[in-house]
């Protein structure tokens, strides 16, 4: 195809290039060429040097001569284990004004003896979610009240499906949200101590809404009422324009964000008129996932070799969340938080946009509507969450999808 022979001719022009500049170029300082080509500057002309010169300069030692001839710190050699990881030029030992851990909040005392709760967002649902649930106090009359406030019995969507319908937006969020509190419910009966010592929580995507409910934010009912406009202005938003959501697995030579670029400009020269395609979700170092227009998808999904993308997965949903293509479910949003109490929550909720934690209702309300178009920062929300010096414990997590394997 057109695009497919342009990329191998810039490819092939870029080695040809590099080939024929390697003798002309080979003297310069790193500092003076890296300067200039940053800047997208003219390269100056290299001024002569011979054969001779290029030998001595560069072909005397051999890899073993360079390596032992290094900077070795053998002033600073570790005396012990523990020292490879707090002495010497590269400590692991980290600063806290430097960390990440400073955006949480973390009491003085052992943190063993404090609990984290996780909760999933939409592409986690499956037929029949819930149902070992039941049983636990409070759980049928959640799903009752939730049905009165949705319009259709969402217990039966859960446990009977079909799966395509459940993975419409309008039914998969009020699913998860729920499925996830009924969960909350069985911890609440069979460990209370694990939500009596919880510090922080944190949900992704639909999920923050279940964590700030958890976290007392909103009550039950109006966090349902929020679900609710949530998922039908998500919905309508998906339907006006088609889109979806992919997994991309991709290594250190990949070109994942060109990728976006390129199908964007794709999609424009179809003359599409609504567009975007993008990182919706940053998931873990080399995996990402990517929203954007179908047409966007599937021209990365065909091209996938020549970014050098390793696995590509479509995800089970109706559009592309946290991009620009849901901007007409902000003000639907905004407008319900506008109707409903918003308290102060009580526990860290960790917040989607940044990985920092609500200080107060008014952030809350402010905030929550601009997730929907700008991409979920789960890894980065992690590392607040987690991140700590070597040997120090980590807090009990409890994920409560209620439950399933993808989360």
């Amino acid at each position: 195809m057109m695009w497919r022979n342009w990329f191998h001719l810039v490819r092939r022009c870029t080695v040809q290039e590099h080939q024929s500049c390697k003798q002309s170029s080979f003297l310069r300082t790193i500092s003076s060429s890296s300067y200039h080509l940053a800047r997208g500057s003219p390269r100056k002309p290299f001024d002569g040097g011979t054969e001779t010169q290029i030998k001595d300069a560069y072909g005397r030692e051999s890899p073993k001569e360079l390596l032992d001839n290094a900077t070795t710190y053998s002033e600073q050699e570790p005396q012990t284990q523990e020292d490879i990881w707090t002495e010497g030029p590269y400590p692991h030992k980290s600063d806290f004004k430097q960390s990440q851990a400073k955006h949480s909040r973390r009491p003085k005392v052992d943190p063993r003896q404090t609990s984290v709760l996780l909760f999933p967002g939409q592409g986690t649902q499956y037929v029949g979610m819930g149902k070992e649930l039941l049983k636990y106090p409070n759980v049928k009359e959640m799903y009752n009240i939730a049905s009165q406030i949705l319009g259709f019995d969402l217990l039966e969507i859960c446990l009977s499906g079909p799966s395509k319908q459940l993975e419409k937006t309008i039914y998969q969020q009020p699913a998860v949200v729920l499925s996830s509190l009924a969960a909350v419910e069985k911890l609440r009966e069979e460990n209370p101590a694990a939500l009596e010592s919880c510090v922080g929580v944190a949900g992704f995507s639909v999920g923050e809404i279940t964590a700030l409910t958890f976290a007392g934010a909103f009550s039950f009912e109006d966090a349902m009422r929020l679900v609710k406009v949530r998922a039908e202005a998500m919905q309508l938003a998906s339907e006006m324009v088609p889109s979806g959501m992919m997994t991309v697995l991709y290594g250190p030579d990949s070109r994942l964000g060109f990728a976006c670029s390129v199908a964007k400009e794709y999609c424009q020269r179809q003359g599409l008129t609504e567009v975007d395609c993008r990182i919706a979700s940053y998931l873990y170092p080399h995996c990402k996932v990517i929203a954007g227009n179908e047409e966007a998808l599937s021209f990365i999904e065909q091209n996938k070799a020549d970014f050098r993308l390793k696995r590509l997965k479509r995800l089970p949903v109706s559009g592309a969340f946290h991009t620009d293509l849901m901007m007409p479910a902000v003000t639907a949003l905004r407008k319900v938080l506008n109707t409903i109490t918003i308290e102060s929550p009580l526990i860290p909720v960790h917040s989607n946009i940044d990985g920092r934690y609500y200080k107060n209702a008014e952030q809350v309300k402010k905030q929550l509507p601009k997730q929907i178009c700008k991409p979920v920062k789960w890894e980065q929300t992690m590392h607040i969450i987690y991140e700590r010096n070597r040997g120090t414990a980590f807090p009990a997590t409890y994920e409560c999808p209620g439950p399933s394997s993808d989360f």
